[in-house]
């Protein structure tokens, strides 16, 4: 699609935002201005073409990121529409992680919202180049500056203003180019006729104001810009766009539009936008890896030329071609056909089809290169994260973390074919979705879904009863709960049986020590190789972490500790990789015993914005599910409440918040930590584990 010279005209970036600003319905704007589609979707009417599945037209939400691709002055544009909910966060993640730039939407009445800071952050981890829209210009409500102020002060942000709005609310109509100095006002309902007029006296004003403004931002880091603007000198539109470009892909500033998606206004003068300061593949720096098998730091040039290597980001499953690989081509080429390396996995994989992706739309393609994001048809076993390369030039890209799930809920089969079906469409779904995790419950024989929230475990149940047709009866969400431990302890353990011919001999002496919240579990040998011949130490590792998926309390995870193997014994003749595992097994229940072991449960950052009449009742009511209130801050009209609350307090909690404000709250949760459960709770959890009275 694009030649090696022509790989400074594409642009890969995402759109991200909180929930409800405007991502869809600017999509939506970009792919009908761009000729992509000839009728504009509505996210409310459940026909945006990025909100394909049938669970996003009901709710109105993004559920999944999108890809699709446009053209805009001769320039590609790969665009990926990310969910704005707090529980689907990982699609968000895994988007930025092979993105090279972004939009992000801020609402023109609610500023910075939650999530959009949590996008932010996530932008910033990955030095995602970034220009901000202020979008819904139109509403009642409506501040610019103060949405512009809020991207200072809440992101840390350097926002410089290249537009101004001209009006707003009801009669906003188009924007002013604080560059070329002109006014556009647009003349139509459908936004695709707009005027370019010369400024008024008040309109030149303010437009020479704020353009000062942006020029001492920019001479701060371009000495051009500052020697003609010490010197007065007039300073071109060219010099101009060229330095916002350079400091924009350098994350020293984020160029700050306007406009109102859903009135059709200011959408084209985005896309100008994306094209002129927004990085090219060859703007960014070469990717880095390691050689799978020397460790060796290898780097991967934007250059067809170069070795092919890419970056799985997301597994779909298609109903008419199968399964899909969606992956970011950074160096090289890839043809239909053609064999590839999954170095973390040594596993040979076949691309048998090439598809360039407009939502669920599929366009199959001879040839992907450098810059490219496209799916695949054919990859068995890559999955979110693997690399893929060429097999005489190996390289391991880092891959992309995820979040472990924090809610379960039970799921039962009602026949034996569904029983049979069932596990085949989770592991489709898991497949999918690194945040969702499915086991079964050996107890109870239920089969156990974990997720992100309420809202993605509903998603997930919807999904498998109508897509994947399974009948089932699904349980009430449960807390994910874990285990662990608070002082240090130590057990020994031999397992010695002997029958007919040879016996089973291992011993082990193990040592707990508690480690720091959200350091997980740790295996360490320190045994000398005369106790325990190194060919069992595996063994007795996987005994180890098997024993701790089921804690001595209530049979939770056990996590956030070290274990250290510190020595034992063998038998010439007897010692198996089996009595190794099975005495580490019994040497962690033991220890487990005497290192005073509690309860764990994910605890929640939330955020309420409320009217300021309806806040003491929001704060009692927060205290009443044992939360805690950090600060009360202004947020326009209303009062922004930051706290924290255990995740077991709050299901229902939007039907609750909405029945004590009359519907006119609006809350964000995201997970904050894993803290210990009070001890009368932790009794009661523990009784109802095992159905014992409460």
């Amino acid at each position: 699609m694009a030649s090696k010279s022509g790989l400074d005209a594409i642009r890969n970036i995402g759109i991200m935002a909180h929930i409800d600003a405007g991502k869809t319905t600017t999509t939506e704007r970009i792919l009908f201005y761009s000729g992509r589609v000839h009728k504009i979707g509505e996210v409310d009417k459940g026909t945006a073409t990025m909100d394909w599945m049938s669970q996003e037209q009901e709710r109105g939400i993004t559920i999944t990121s999108a890809a699709t691709a446009c053209k805009w002055n001769d320039v590609i544009i790969n665009i990926i529409d990310t969910p704005g909910h707090v529980d689907f966060t990982v699609e968000v993640e895994r988007s930025l992680r092979v993105l090279d730039g972004a939009i992000g939407i801020f609402c023109a009445v609610a500023g910075v919202q939650p999530q959009s800071e949590t996008v932010w952050r996530q932008a910033d981890r990955y030095n995602v180049p970034r220009i901000a829209y202020i979008n819904k210009m139109d509403r009642i409500g409506a501040e610019f500056f103060a949405a512009v102020k809020m991207i200072e002060e809440k992101l840390g942000a350097n926002p410089v203003p290249i537009q101004l709005p001209i009006g707003k609310e009801d009669s906003f109509e188009g924007v002013l180019d604080l560059i070329a100095r002109k006014a556009y006002v647009y003349t139509d309902d459908k936004g695709e006729h707009y005027n370019i007029r010369d400024l008024t006296d008040d309109e030149a004003n303010d437009v020479q104001r704020h353009r000062n403004v942006m020029l001492e931002k920019l001479a701060e880091f371009d000495d051009n810009i500052l020697e003609k603007y010490l010197e007065g000198l007039d300073i071109s539109e060219e010099e101009i766009n060229r330095s916002l470009r350079i400091s924009t892909i350098a994350n020293q500033l984020v160029p700050v539009l306007c406009g109102s998606s859903f009135k059709n206004k200011g959408v084209q003068m985005l896309l100008e936008a994306v094209v002129n300061y927004l990085p090219s593949p060859l703007d960014m720096p070469p990717v880095k890896g390691a050689h799978p098998q020397t460790g060796e730091i290898l780097e991967r040039h934007p250059d067809i030329d170069e070795p092919f290597c890419a970056l799985a980001f997301k597994v779909a499953v298609d109903s008419y071609v199968g399964k899909l690989t969606y992956f970011r081509i950074y160096s090289g080429n890839l043809k239909t056909g053609a064999y590839v390396i999954n170095p973390g996995k040594a596993r040979r994989e076949r691309i048998t089809k090439i598809l360039r992706m407009h939502a669920n739309h599929r366009e199959e393609i001879e040839e992907a290169r450098a810059g490219d994001i496209v799916a695949g048809v054919g990859l068995k076993d890559t999955v979110t994260g693997d690399t893929l390369c060429t097999e005489k030039h190996e390289i391991l890209l880092e891959s992309i973390n995820f979040p472990e799930p924090v809610i379960d809920v039970a799921i039962e089969p009602k026949t034996k074919a569904d029983q049979d079906k069932i596990g085949e469409s989770l592991k489709k779904l898991a497949e999918e979705d690194p945040t969702f995790r499915a086991k079964m419950d050996e107890e109870s024989g239920q089969t156990i879904i974990s997720g992100m929230g309420e809202l993605h475990l509903e998603i997930i149940v919807d999904r498998l009863l109508r897509e994947f047709k399974v009948n089932a009866n699904v349980g009430k969400p449960q807390v994910s709960y874990k285990e662990t431990i608070k002082k240090r302890s130590r057990a020994e353990y031999q397992f010695e049986k002997q029958t007919g011919g040879r016996g089973q001999f291992g011993h082990v002496v193990l040592e707990l020590h508690p480690a720091g919240e959200g350091q997980g579990k740790r295996f360490t040998d320190r045994s000398a190789p005369e106790q325990i011949p190194k060919e069992f130490v595996p063994a007795v590792e996987i005994g180890v972490m098997e024993s701790l998926q089921a804690g001595i309390l209530a049979g939770y995870p056990v996590d956030d500790l070290e274990v250290d193997l510190i020595g034992g014994s063998y038998h010439e003749v007897d010692s198996s990789e089996l009595a190794y595992k099975i005495a580490a097994a019994m040497a962690i229940k033991e220890a487990l015993q005497n290192a005073e072991t509690v309860l764990l449960e994910p605890v929640m950052d939330i955020e309420i914005i409320c009217p300021e009449e309806y806040v003491g009742d929001v704060i009692s009511d927060l205290n009443a599910r044992r939360g805690r209130v950090f600060s009360l801050e202004e947020n326009r009209e209303s009062k922004l409440v930051k706290g924290s609350v255990p995740l077991a307090e709050t299901f229902g909690y939007a039907t609750s918040l909405r029945s004590l404000t009359q519907g006119r709250a609006s809350f964000s949760m995201l997970l904050k930590n894993y803290a210990e459960v009070p001890e009368s709770k932790s009794k009661e959890i523990i009784a109802r584990r095992y159905g014992l009275p409460v």
